[in-house]
């Protein structure tokens, strides 16, 4: 399949933060903020996957919308996790199997990883087998941190809402401070 160099491709940062990158060849440097969708030349796509980290930048960060290009950038079918929108990831989550849901751990991108891990704490994700296999694949406590997004800092038991708590010393000098003059000046200094 031949795709013409100047055909516009959508491309979508699905990562939580800004992805950048730059094609010396163009004379482009590109920078993606999180969420942002831009028309992107096959030609530039091609070019960006000779350099080096190009290739990762492509497959686990941005999100190239048009299969046939994907597939002809990448040598290869991508995974289906690949294309996963929003709405697939909670789907996924809320009414997939565990299989499914395994599945989407093992061959998503990055940035599919990440939205799973922002969606099951903020849904939040019920399902305990679920959350396991968070645990068990990022490391990535989701009822830890439930609990952490849930629990309100007041400032300690003895502030009252919206008053600063008053400092309290915590270490005391086991040596008390020497009196008088630590230095005696010569007669000629006075």
């Amino acid at each position: 399949m031949n795709i013409d160099k100047n055909t516009l491709v959508k491309v979508i940062n699905r990562f939580s933060g800004s992805v950048g990158y730059e094609v010396e060849d163009l004379g482009v440097y590109r920078n993606f903020y999180p969420g942002e969708t831009k028309e992107i030349s096959y030609e530039e796509l091609e070019k960006l996957t000779y350099v080096p980290g190009g290739m990762t930048i492509l497959k686990e960060y941005l999100e190239i919308a048009d299969k046939n290009v994907a597939a002809k950038l990448f040598n290869l079918e991508p995974e289906p996790e690949y294309f996963y929108s929003q709405e697939d990831i909670k789907k996924v989550m809320e009414t997939g199997t565990l299989d499914q849901f395994l599945d989407c751990l093992d061959f998503a991108p990055a940035s599919v990883h990440e939205l799973i891990k922002d969606m099951a704490v903020n849904l939040p994700l019920n399902d305990v087998k679920k959350r396991q296999a968070i645990k068990d694949k990022f490391g990535f406590d989701v009822d830890r941190a439930i609990e952490i997004k849930n629990t309100k800092y007041d400032g300690g038991d003895d502030a009252s809402e919206g008053e600063p708590k008053a400092a309290i010393r915590r270490v005391h000098n086991e040596v008390p401070a020497p009196s008088g003059r630590r230095y005696k000046p010569t007669p000629k200094e006075e």
